[in-house]
């Protein structure tokens, strides 16, 4: 119809950045979605063999040959500088960033911060501040952050963050998850401060709910957790093409600018003040 040939034509000829997570689940499917549309899509992946054959797969789907890889692992702050002066070198125009990661693990980053806060925020916010220069000059640019109806559950312990890098192990999955809880109610207060840094600007930006994704949830679960909730997972969650809805509305939707800051969640903009 009219609306959906508009939005194809948004992302047409457009530079799109897409963070880890594009080589699988709705990362993956909203790759492959820009790449249909006429974008030119870059997979910024820790893995070339898995991300390669990513790349491969979506040029097969959709016979745009302007995907391509470059490296990047969000746990190596170091790799994030590397990653962005190469880019910016390379490429350029950056009409589109999504940061996707969504990792829940134990450890901890070459930089010695947690490795949930360090890949899921701290990654993310660098490269997002070290490409602005190259989105203010390509704007109308957006930033897409994915979040997770998770952060609910999230806080931030500033004193944990400062003295201890949010780096204490973890002895349980339900403390790991506390900590992706954190991480993603980071990802939706780095998008409201980021919209209110970028006022009079050309780039705008949004955080996102995708839903529960059936391909995602058991990726870095316990066998008793898996267990525990699988019988559910035909109930709640959704599979990675409507997962991906979210992602695609606040990448193409026209008419969402003054919205820049919110958080969206199944396609719908309900609103949540931060403020």
């Amino acid at each position: 119809n009219q609306r959906t040939s508009k939005r194809y034509r948004l992302a047409e000829g457009k530079t799109v950045l897409h963070l880890p997570g594009a080589n699988t689940g709705i990362g993956k499917t909203t790759a492959m979605d820009l790449a249909r549309r006429g974008a030119k899509v870059i997979l910024a992946c820790r893995d070339r063999r898995r991300a390669e054959a990513a790349v491969q797969e979506i040029i097969q789907e959709t016979g745009n040959q302007q995907v391509i890889f470059m490296q990047l692992d969000l746990a190596s702050l170091q790799s994030v500088r590397s990653f962005a002066d190469n880019f910016l070198k390379s490429k350029s125009r950056l009409d589109l960033l999504i940061n996707n990661a969504g990792l829940i693990s134990d450890g901890k980053t070459e930089d010695g911060f947690g490795m949930i806060f360090g890949v899921n925020h701290l990654g993310h916010f660098l490269l997002t501040v070290l490409l602005l220069d190259r989105l203010k000059a390509s704007g109308p640019s957006r930033v897409v952050n994915v979040s997770s109806g998770a952060h609910k559950q999230g806080k931030v312990d500033f004193n944990c963050l400062t003295t201890h890098k949010d780096s204490s192990l973890s002895s349980s999955y339900f403390q790991l998850y506390q900590k992706y809880c954190n991480s993603k109610l980071c990802n939706i207060l780095f998008t409201y401060e980021l919209a209110k840094r970028l006022q009079g600007s050309d780039v705008t930006c949004y955080s996102l709910h995708p839903g529960a994704i059936t391909t995602e949830i058991f990726r870095h679960s316990s066998f008793w957790w898996t267990l525990l909730i699988k019988p559910l997972v035909f109930l709640f969650f959704v599979d990675a093409d409507s997962g991906a809805q979210t992602s695609l509305h606040c990448a193409l939707e026209s008419g969402i600018e003054h919205l820049s800051g919110h958080y969206f969640t199944q396609c719908a903009p309900k609103l949540w003040e931060l403020s």
